[in-house]
C-alpha cells in the first residue's frame, strides 16, 4: 500500500482533521510519514505502522 503512494500524492484518512478536512498531501515518506493538511496546511508526521493503520485511500496525485 505505501508503496505505491509517494511524495505529493493526496490520501484520505479515515479520521478526519479537527478543522473539518480529511485529505492529507504526503509530504515524506521513510520511517515516518510527513503530511500536510490540505485546508489548514497543518503538518503532521506519524510512524509507519500508524500511517497504515488510519490511512483509507488515494484520490489524486500532483504532478511536481
Amino acid at each position: 500500500m505505501t508503496d505505491t503512494l509517494k511524495t505529493g500524492d493526496i490520501v484520505v484518512m479515515k479520521k478526519g482533521h479537527p478543522c473539518g478536512e480529511n485529505r492529507w498531501q504526503i509530504l515524506h515518506i521513510g520511517m515516518d510519514v510527513r503530511m500536510k493538511c490540505t485546508n489548514c496546511s497543518r503538518v503532521v508526521v506519524l510512524s509507519r505502522k500508524k500511517f497504515k493503520k488510519m490511512f483509507k485511500k488515494k484520490l489524486e496525485a500532483l504532478d511536481s
